[in-house]
């Protein structure tokens, strides 16, 4: 049997909620474990559920979507968010990813799109809208600003950066490399560390314009 992805929707708009429950309730690998109504609740559901992804707009009441991933993945920085919005503006994108979202999809997206998106989320791949994408290329040609290390990157250390920063999971990179899943995150949590970054997605924009890694080769 394929594994079942257990999604936790957040939404304020009671009817979005129920329309996406009842889309992703028709395909098989799908199941929606819970819902919530607002930013708070969804922290609160987030820590009680566990889901394997979580669907968040956001704008909602009582904590926004970016205070609400900001918390999530404080307490839990595995979880695999995904952004599902009506919003494209560059702050608002950079201020999610910045925040520890992994996929950012705007809400006139095709089904299969979403599907895609959840499914590239939980394997811990970045799913980017295509409008959200070119405007991260934008940002990706800006002068580099400064980053100041506290020590320099250990050999392995180094090639663990490039293959984060080409959208590999911990598993996948474990594969790769011949080492354990929790020795990956151990050397992620080190690089972010000594780079002074809050996120997989940071470390994939410093990589890129350090030139580390090519664009090409980034899985968005």
């Amino acid at each position: 049997m394929p594994e079942t992805i257990r999604i936790l929707l957040a939404d304020d708009h009671k009817l979005v909620r129920a329309g996406i429950h009842r889309l992703l309730a028709t395909e098989a690998g799908f199941d929606v474990v819970g819902e919530a109504a607002d930013g708070e609740e969804a922290v609160l559901q987030a820590r009680l559920l566990e889901p394997d992804v979580i669907l968040l707009d956001l704008q909602m009441p009582r904590k926004t979507g970016i205070e609400a991933i900001g918390e999530i993945t404080c307490a839990n920085p595995q979880a695999r968010i995904l952004v599902l919005t009506t919003f494209s503006e560059e702050a608002k994108i950079f201020a999610a990813i910045k925040a520890g979202a992994l996929g950012y999809l705007l809400k006139e997206a095709r089904l299969s799109e979403l599907l895609q998106a959840i499914r590239d989320v939980y394997a811990g791949e970045y799913a980017l809208h295509p409008a959200v994408a070119r405007k991260l290329i934008y940002e990706l040609k800006q002068p580099l600003s400064a980053v100041s290390l506290a020590e320099p990157l250990s050999e392995r250390e180094d090639q663990v950066l490039r293959l984060v920063a080409q959208g590999l999971s911990n598993q996948t990179i474990a594969n790769h490399l011949a080492i354990r899943e929790r020795t990956v995150s151990t050397h992620v949590s080190n690089i972010l560390g000594k780079l002074h970054l809050a996120n997989r997605t940071q470390a994939t924009l410093y990589a890129l314009k350090q030139g580390l890694i090519t664009l090409e080769q980034v899985q968005i």
